[in-house]
């Protein structure tokens, strides 16, 4: 399938969750901030993923922080490198495909808190 029926279906919440690595994760946030500004993009990746989550029965799943913050790093990366397509922007920012990228800025207990998946927090400072 394109990538525009890709997203298309993501969106509207019709993605298998349990067919959904976080390699799909990043490429859906490619192809939308690729197609949105980074706010409007925002918006609809969190209700994609708010549907999906509550579709398989499992809501509490969603978290924002999380959300945020990788869409803010793909954002980011998506600016310094130019990359012209998915494939391009995964051989310039491999890190992005690790789940555990935001381990340099959070610490995993305060990502699993209820105000990190309700809400978007800050990193807190190194001490």
């Amino acid at each position: 399938m394109s990538a525009e029926g890709d997203l298309e279906r993501f969106v509207r919440g019709e993605v298998d969750a349990a067919n959904f690595p976080h390699r799909e994760h990043v490429r859906m946030a490619f192809e939308m901030l690729r197609r949105h500004d980074f706010a409007e993009t925002a918006w609809l990746y969190s209700r994609a993923l708010r549907l999906m989550t509550a579709r398989v029965g499992n809501p509490e799943a969603f978290n924002q922080t999380t959300t945020i913050a990788f869409l803010s790093l793909i954002a980011e990366r998506m600016e310094r490198s130019g990359a012209p397509d998915f494939a391009a922007f995964v051989r310039a920012h491999p890190e992005m495909l690790d789940k555990r990228a935001l381990s340099r800025w959070y610490r995993p207990d305060q990502l699993a808190t209820e105000i990190a998946r309700r809400t978007f927090v800050l990193p807190e400072p190194a001490s």
